[in-house]
């Protein structure tokens, strides 16, 4: 486990129940952080809290919290700050997405997954960072995607969702650099995760491990690092997708994610 003793900040965790989440709670606890813990499923907070003040003594503060909803995120700033409590890392992990024709997939899904990849995202980022502008500083970490580098044939509004986080972040790292904070970007590829389990990518051979991917990913915050790709064949994915026309990346998404539908069909 990672340690480098940074003590007695607190660190906000979106999709904290599983997968990357999960993985950084535990990291961060193990280096003295406080944690607010944020998720749909409350029993899977508890056990958690429960594990991590056993082990790392740290405190522990769980939000249930459907991150769909549009009024989530004031609701959640709204409850830190009546019991003072400040944010001194935001980490944006919580995303979801389908796959399926863009035509097949319900529209009441697709504004689900933009209100959750990105109009709470973007409101807790809002929030929390004015915050850290009036202390001088700070740490976000918003989590994004390779697809956020390539069309997403068949994870249409998924892709598009990543995008617009790269985008966002990438700005918000200028304009908050000289107010003593900190932006950096995580782009994973395939992740064993229960997001990819629901996708049918969990056996995709060269899926990365949630510890793997929170490990690399703690570093490049502590780092400073603009955009962190864990993995050296995600890197050459992002390489050869930003020398390559949209077509023809789009193309190999389409042959991957149409051979995943084809596996989630019924026999």
């Amino acid at each position: 486990m990672i340690k480098n003793n940074l003590q007695n900040q607190n660190v906000l965790i979106t999709g904290a129940s599983s997968g990357i989440g999960y993985e950084l709670s535990k990291i961060f606890a193990c280096n003295g952080y406080n944690l607010i813990l944020i998720a749909r499923n409350y029993k899977v907070l508890e056990e958690m809290k429960k594990e991590i003040i056993d082990k790392f003594n740290v405190k522990v503060k769980i939000i249930k919290k459907d991150l769909s909803v549009v009024s989530s995120a004031l609701e959640i700033f709204d409850e830190l700050k009546k019991e003072n409590i400040d944010v001194d890392v935001l980490i944006n992990n919580a995303g979801a997405g389908y796959v399926g024709l863009f035509n097949d997939i319900d529209y009441k899904k697709d504004i689900d997954i933009i209100n959750l990849n990105i109009t709470t995202l973007t409101v807790l980022t809002k929030l929390f960072s004015s915050d850290m502008i009036k202390r001088g500083c700070g740490k976000i970490l918003n989590v994004a995607s390779t697809g956020a580098y390539q069309p997403g044939p068949y994870t249409a509004v998924y892709y598009a969702t990543k995008a617009y986080v790269l985008s966002l972040s990438e700005a918000l790292r200028i304009e908050l650099k000289n107010y003593g904070i900190s932006v950096s970007t995580l782009c994973p590829g395939s992740t064993k995760t229960e997001f990819s389990k629901r996708a049918g990518k969990d056996d995709i051979n060269v899926a990365m491990s949630a510890k793997r991917v929170a490990e690399i990913a703690y570093r490049g915050l502590l780092k400073n690092k603009r955009i962190i790709v864990p993995g050296f064949n995600n890197k050459l994915a992002i390489l050869l997708s930003k020398i390559s026309p949209g077509s023809v990346s789009g193309y190999f998404v389409k042959k991957i994610q149409k051979t995943l539908l084809i596996k989630k069909s019924p026999k």
